[in-house]
């Protein structure tokens, strides 16, 4: 039997409501799927865009973008769109989804009249890499740890740029452990609490929450190039992604001995 695609654009609150969007997909009634979906909604007239890929009516990738003045990342591009997500699972990998997920993103920046296409991206985690950047002719542009800064620019135009205060800003919160969050992933409802409940158990204090909750706050208070979620101990940054479970209370038993040696 032949194989049916589909994408499937989301650009308006009714859309996301009764198609619902990739992350979380299983998971509807969650706190988090609500969370994204109140966000998404905010952001439709900001010129957010969702494109799903619908194989045989199963969703199996998707990509999402912004005009990068309002994107949810610590970035200095104007005119430029905003890649904040690119995901393609399972047995949908190495079908050419993301290649035509990203063309989709150019295309719109060039009849938009956008100078180009920008997005972070990281080696190993949760994040997409740079190589199908790079195959599509981006250029590696600025690296911050595991972070890489990839964009393409139509013709002579102005490069896109982290800031690098990332020290500065995470001494700025001074003692305790903070999570720095928003609710631009639906995934982190669950790892904040998980995060706070056991830095209390190990004898942290204090604890606490940072929601970045518009777009100017997360460009100008985000830790590092993700910008969305941050663990942060007395000004050190233990984690720039979720964790849970044993691998969180591994990273916060280790970095209490470091403090201890």
């Amino acid at each position: 039997m032949e194989t049916t695609i589909e994408i499937i654009t989301i650009d308006s609150p009714q859309a996301a409501a009764d198609y619902g969007f990739f992350c979380y997909k299983s998971k509807p009634k969650s706190t988090g799927y609500a969370r994204k979906l109140s966000w998404l909604e905010h952001r439709f007239d900001e010129g957010l865009r969702l494109h799903i890929v619908v194989e045989d009516g199963r969703s199996v990738g998707f990509i999402e973008y912004i005009p990068a003045e309002l994107a949810w990342r610590p970035i200095q591009a104007p005119g430029y769109l905003f890649i904040h997500c690119i995901w393609v699972v399972g047995r949908a990998k190495k079908k050419g989804y993301g290649s035509r997920l990203l063309e989709m993103s150019v295309q719109d920046a060039r009849e938009s009249g956008k100078r180009g296409v920008a997005m972070t991206t990281k080696k190993g985690g949760h994040m997409a890499g740079k190589r199908l950047f790079l195959k599509h002719g981006f250029e590696l542009i600025d690296r911050h740890s595991s972070f890489e800064l990839v964009a393409t620019a139509f013709g002579d135009q102005p490069l896109p740029a982290w800031p690098h205060d990332w020290d500065d800003r995470q001494a700025s919160l001074g003692a305790g452990l903070t999570v720095v969050y928003a609710d631009q992933c639906p995934y982190f409802d669950r790892t904040v609490a998980e995060v706070l409940e056991t830095a209390r158990k190990l004898g942290i204090e204090p604890v606490r929450a940072l929601k970045l909750r518009t777009a100017a706050e997360v460009q100008e208070k985000a830790l590092t190039p993700y910008g969305t979620y941050s663990i942060v101990h007395n000004g050190i940054l233990l984690s720039s992604t979720p964790l849970v479970g044993k691998r969180l209370r591994k990273r916060l038993e280790e970095h209490l001995e470091e403090r201890r040696a």
